[in-house]
């Protein structure tokens, strides 16, 4: 499937990061050689070489848009790195039209010994652009982990968090239990991240069992219905913590807190999960 390969799953590897780094070291090259033109006027065909190293930057980085495209796209809508990631975006759509418009203003001067102000100056806001771009692209990966370790999924990720309400279901004892439209379709190693009042919790089919765990690792708070599955094990996408999805013990680290579980039953026909009286809002 297409969007697999973006995402880079064939090659166990985000394509998107990868590829990234040819436009920036393309536009920073050309950069430096306008530099040496102004410096060193008498050397031959910088201003021109400056030129290609634009255009190529201009190709891959439209080329890296790809799979950063699909990387957004991929970023769930209640997820507080989407405006981020817009952010992220255009500004890189922001820089591409620029050096779209520099590599038109240079074309008539490829003959020149220097390059001229306006490109230069240019090339010097492109440069200020595409840093914080990249600034924002560090955030997205390690303050909010989009994108890591999906390209190990080999099932679908779930693209919003749904929402349940304890209101007018069976309990038992101090136990709520809560049906989960939607559980029942899951796929082996497929998972639902669900919401009960607060409790928010990644749901998972293993070997025809449904369970149900916290959301969130309890070494950086990865997002555990983004991990990838290994028998009862779940691993989480950012730093490869274990858990095990019957117990919530911890298997392997770095993690060394257990996950909170929840109990799960079919009654009348229907998955509910169990969650305690107290998570009840007034």
């Amino acid at each position: 499937m297409l969007k697999d390969f973006l995402e880079g799953k064939p090659l166990q590897h985000p394509i998107h990061p990868l590829l990234i780094h040819f436009p920036i070291g393309l536009f920073i090259l050309s950069f430096i050689l306008d530099l040496i033109s102004l410096a060193f006027p008498s050397a031959p065909n910088l201003v021109r070489d400056a030129f290609y190293a634009m255009l190529l930057g201009i190709i891959t980085a439209v080329i890296a848009a790809v799979p950063g495209l699909v990387d957004y796209t991929d970023i769930r809508s209640d997820h507080p790195a989407k405006r981020t990631a817009t952010a992220h975006l255009t500004l890189n759509l922001i820089v591409v039209a620029l050096y779209g418009i520099n590599l038109g203003v240079r074309s008539s001067t490829l003959d020149e010994l220097k390059t001229p102000i306006a490109p230069l100056v240019l090339s010097l806001i492109g440069i200020v652009l595409l840093s914080a771009s990249s600034y924002l692209g560090g955030r997205l990966i390690y303050d909010e982990g989009i994108a890591v370790g999906r390209h190990k999924r080999r099932t679908p990720t779930p693209e919003d968090t749904l929402h349940f309400s304890t209101a007018n279901t069976a309990r038992e004892g101090d136990v709520l239990f809560v049906p989960v439209p939607g559980a029942e379709r899951l796929g082996n190693e497929e998972t639902l991240r669900a919401e009960i009042n607060g409790q928010v919790m990644t749901i998972a089919k293993i070997d025809n069992r449904v369970f149900a765990i916290q959301e969130f690792c309890t070494h950086r708070f990865g997002p555990l219905s983004e991990g990838t599955f290994h028998g009862f094990d779940v691993q989480c996408p950012w730093h490869k913590s274990r858990f095990d999805v019957r117990t919530g013990k911890v298997t392997n680290g770095p993690a060394k807190v257990d996950l909170k579980t929840f109990r799960v039953e079919t009654r009348d026909g229907k998955i509910c999960v169990g969650v305690p009286c107290t998570t009840e809002k007034s």
